[in-house]
């Protein structure tokens, strides 16, 4: 692609059809003789991620990549988060992608390397970044010929690595990743005493525990709810003890930082609905720690799979979602009414309530389908 794309024509007619259906636009011919479609397209839909995803890059002499990169890049609230976490001299992104993450993370370093396998994706990269005016070192070189070849230590080693498989699958276990993180780890360790590996949400934190001895810090980072990252921290100074935290970032709700393993020992009490009414964000619930959440807050739980959570006094920082509630009868709802509506351990979707009750989707009050250990019941917000 080269500089080209930046040709001030070529950037006038980019913004000017940043919100035309672009696959209308692929069926066109180019106005641009040295210039093709497909790239006037690729970086149409890179502005139009970056307006949501990663704000910063929408400056004048940025180029973006193709969008599977675009995709698997991280967004600039978690990176952010994550950058206010490490510190150091040194810093090395092994798996640099487009770089997003790199730039936030390495604000707190002197010494910057990116290593990426994929040369055109880094001349995109180390041109980013001098626009940008941010300096690193960058190496285009497979990962695994690097840690062969280095002779360097580092203070913070940073991975997010691939999980798709050669048949384009999406793959998450560590043994299936590209690296396979099992095969490096030992390696990693000896060349830096922190190594950060971002990974999928969908991984389980027990399983993560049992290969990977050196853990010390688990992050579930969750944005507006939806839990986007699961990002572990290794270290060869680990004292056997293993910190979580639970994040949701911009939902102005308090973080939740627990030690691993304090599930299992804590207990849950159960009561009818009271006043209020507790809905713990997604990344508590990836947590999985539903009587630890009860013990720590005195809350009581509905029903052992429900995860709802109840009390007479408002607790204010809870990490999700309180309501105050009513119980009520099917008869109580009327057709057209308007709700956000919420089913869990209910025998009904909430796609098939909307349908049986004749509701309309959204607005500020919520009807909650759920079981008691008594039985099926519904909750109205009030």
């Amino acid at each position: 692609m080269g500089n080209k794309i930046l040709n001030k024509e070529i950037q006038n007619y980019i913004n000017a059809n940043l919100t035309t259906d672009l696959h209308s636009l692929l069926l066109k011919k180019s106005p641009f003789p040295e210039t093709s479609m497909q790239e006037i397209v690729q970086q149409i839909k890179g502005k139009q991620v970056a307006q949501r995803k990663f704000p910063f890059l929408l400056k004048e002499g940025i180029i973006f990549p193709p969008q599977l990169n675009l995709e698997q890049s991280s967004s600039e609230k978690t990176a952010l988060y994550k950058s206010e976490i490490l510190k150091g001299k040194k810093f090395i992104d092994l798996t640099s992608g487009f770089g997003i993450d790199a730039y936030y993370l390495s604000q707190n370093f002197d010494d910057i390397t990116l290593v990426e396998q994929n040369s055109e994706l880094l001349e995109i990269v180390e041109h980013n970044w001098s626009v940008l005016e941010k300096r690193a070192k960058f190496i285009n070189q497979k990962l695994e010929d690097f840690l062969t070849e280095n002779q360097e230590t580092f203070d913070v080693i940073y991975l997010d690595p691939a999980r798709r498989d050669n048949n384009k699958n999406k793959v998450f276990l560590l043994e299936d990743l590209s690296p396979n993180i099992l095969e490096i780890q030992k390696k990693l360790l000896s060349i830096s005493n922190e190594v950060v590996i971002k990974l999928s949400p969908l991984i389980d934190l027990k399983y993560l525990v049992s290969v990977l001895p050196n853990i010390f810090r688990i992050e579930i980072i969750a944005l507006k709810n939806d839990v986007k990252e699961v990002v572990v921290f290794l270290s060869n100074e680990n004292s056997g003890k293993i910190i979580c935290n639970c994040v949701n970032l911009e939902s102005g709700e308090s973080d939740f930082e627990y030690q691993f393993g304090d599930e299992e020992n804590a207990h849950s009490e159960y009561s009818e609905p009271e006043k209020y009414i507790y809905i713990p964000n997604n990344s508590i619930l990836k947590a999985g720690i539903f009587n630890l959440i009860s013990e720590k807050f005195k809350l009581k739980k509905l029903h052992p799979n429900s995860h709802f959570y109840t009390s007479d006094e408002k607790i204010n920082d809870f990490p999700g979602r309180v309501l105050e509630v009513k119980v009520i009868d099917s008869k109580g709802i009327k057709k057209k009414e308007q709700f956000n509506i919420i089913s869990k351990n209910y025998p009904l979707k909430p796609e098939e309530l909307k349908k049986k009750y004749g509701l309309k989707d959204g607005g500020e009050s919520y009807l909650i389908f759920t079981q008691s250990k008594k039985g099926k019941i519904i909750l109205k917000s009030i």
